[in-house]
């Protein structure tokens, strides 16, 4: 079988959506639409739909595929012809990664990748911000709430080029301070999908404003019925608590419904790590490298 790669496109979006609709585990981040999308120049990603599945691959710095998407457990694994052509697969989920190696059993090398790993939370949890745990968050939060003067509102098209600004400014400051080839990459990812963030389906966020002026923005995207990933979040930290408030307001205000939150993964700084775990996660999405030989 031969997979018939192109690049991403918005075209494709609802033929994507319903492969993604037919994954049996709960989605983990890299696979929405917007990250995908967004990351889509940074990492060259192509895809190829077959069946009811669809094939990513990566053609940069190095060709790598990441995990399909679909209805796995339909699939036959062990007489695709394309995956032992692909060999190497990255970011490949939990069930899956189980379903693979019972397909493929000594010809196949699953290693957990940590820096990978979703971390997913209580919507319940970040909004209430109860007990000892989560102490300091409350106090910064109505530190916020009682220091500024605020505004909160949900993400509508007509403040995206006020949105764009505040990243700019964002970008340009904490690159003159840590340059990085990430944060140019990441910062490029945010602009892409905030310039198509009408043209693409379910996009959630909000904003925070002092005297006028943006000081904080969210960017969100729902994963399935109970749960959503926040893709970008940035704020300007002269104003003390100033994440804690767009975190919270945000799921407080447009995301109670929501069961889940899941906020990607760490990447494996070491900073981001600790960031991270001080949210008290309620479970991580782990996942795999693979290699079939």
């Amino acid at each position: 079988m031969q997979l018939d790669f192109e690049p991403l496109s918005l075209d494709r979006q609802k033929e994507y959506h319903k492969a993604l609709s037919g994954c049996p585990q709960l989605l983990t981040s890299d696979f929405s639409f917007a990250n995908v999308f967004g990351w889509c120049e940074h990492y060259g990603l192509e895809w190829a739909f077959h069946e009811e599945l669809c094939f990513i691959r990566q053609t940069k710095p190095e060709t790598v595929y990441w995990a399909p998407v679909g209805p796995w457990e339909k699939y036959d694994w062990s007489g695709c012809g394309a995956m032992r052509e692909s060999r190497k697969f990255t970011r490949v989920p939990e069930e899956l990664a189980a379903l693979w190696g019972k397909a493929y059993g000594d010809s196949i090398t699953l290693t957990e990748n940590r820096g990978h790993w979703d971390y997913v939370y209580s919507v319940e949890e970040l909004i209430a911000l109860k007990g000892k745990k989560f102490h300091k968050k409350k106090n910064l939060l109505n530190q916020f709430k009682k220091n500024y003067r605020y505004q909160y509102e949900s993400m509508r098209p007509e403040c995206v080029e006020e949105v764009l600004e505040m990243q700019d400014e964002w970008y340009k400051w904490y690159e003159e301070n840590n340059p990085s080839d990430a944060l140019k990459a990441e910062n490029r990812a945010i602009t892409r999908v905030l310039h198509n963030i009408d043209q693409i389906d379910g996009l959630m966020g909000a904003t925070l404003r002092v005297d006028g002026k943006v000081i904080a923005y969210t960017v969100a995207e729902p994963l399935c019925e109970d749960s959503l990933v926040i893709h970008f979040e940035k704020g300007d930290i002269r104003y003390k608590g100033v994440y804690q408030a767009i975190n919270q307001m945000f799921l407080e205000n447009d995301a109670s419904e929501f069961t889940n939150v899941n906020r990607e993964q760490d990447l494996g700084d070491e900073g981001l790590r600790k960031a991270k775990l001080s949210y008290n996660p309620s479970f991580f999405l782990k996942k795999f490298e693979a290699d079939i030989s």
